[in-house]
């Protein structure tokens, strides 16, 4: 019997919750609902969801309190869905663990589509798929080597370190912060212009083009991902 992904619904508003869940179950996805903090931590803890798609305007408590609690209690992949689009707010969660922020309103095409791309990297972590591929470029995590059309690339360190960041997650967000903290642990203040200076010279050995990028894309004001073979997550659609 074919497995079936099942998502938590968590939004205090039922027209929106009738949306998702209609969507999601076309696309065959088993899905739970909660209206409130407290609903969606007990079906995180009875249904053991893969994904949870969470509102952060909730009524007994403010959603960013669930993503921490959700990282804690769960290994379930948590995409924040929120008319919140305040650059800060999007940080706030990711940095708190959230794996996606998809902003309200949305394209259910492209809610789709990022419920698949969370997927697969859920099944790339659980898989310990050691290398991937974007565009002419192959990221080897295993032999800790980067290839450009076959040929080897060389990188410093922290130039790989970034790189090795992004693909542990493709598709995903990675905050400046995050991505700091792992390639500068030692430093008490963390400038985001060191990580972009590295981040251009990435671009100058990775991409055909580095003024426009198609390995490392860009979050304004957030963060990197690294970009899918299929170009941006919608371009996704209509691949499940």
């Amino acid at each position: 019997m074919k497995h079936r992904h099942k998502v938590l619904i968590i939004d205090d508003e039922p027209h929106i919750r009738r949306l998702i869940n209609a969507a999601l179950s076309r696309a065959d996805y088993a899905t739970v609902e909660a209206e409130t903090a407290r609903e969606a931590l007990e079906r995180l803890k009875d249904e053991r969801p893969d994904i949870a798609l969470l509102d952060l305007g909730l009524p007994d408590r403010d959603g960013l309190e669930l993503v921490p609690l959700f990282k804690q209690q769960s290994d379930t992949t948590l995409i924040v869905v929120s008319a919140r689009d305040a650059t800060d707010e999007k940080v706030a969660a990711l940095d708190l663990g959230a794996d996606d922020y998809l902003t309200k309103p949305f394209d259910t095409d492209e809610l789709l589509a990022r419920v698949r791309v969370a997927l697969r990297n859920r099944m790339t972590r659980e898989g310990g798929v050691p290398s991937l591929t974007v565009g002419d470029v192959t990221i080897d995590l295993m032999a800790r080597t980067v290839k450009k059309a076959g040929k080897d690339v060389h990188l410093t360190p922290k130039e790989y370190a970034v790189l090795a960041q992004l693909a542990q997650f493709p598709g995903r967000v990675i905050t400046h912060s995050q991505i700091m903290a792992r390639v500068w642990p030692h430093e008490v203040e963390h400038h985001v212009e060191y990580l972009r200076v590295l981040v251009r010279t990435l671009r100058h050995k990775l991409e055909s083009d580095p003024q426009r990028p198609q390995i490392i894309g860009n979050e304004l004001g957030i963060g990197y991902r690294l970009k899918l073979d299929a170009e941006q997550v919608r371009n996704e659609v209509g691949q499940a």
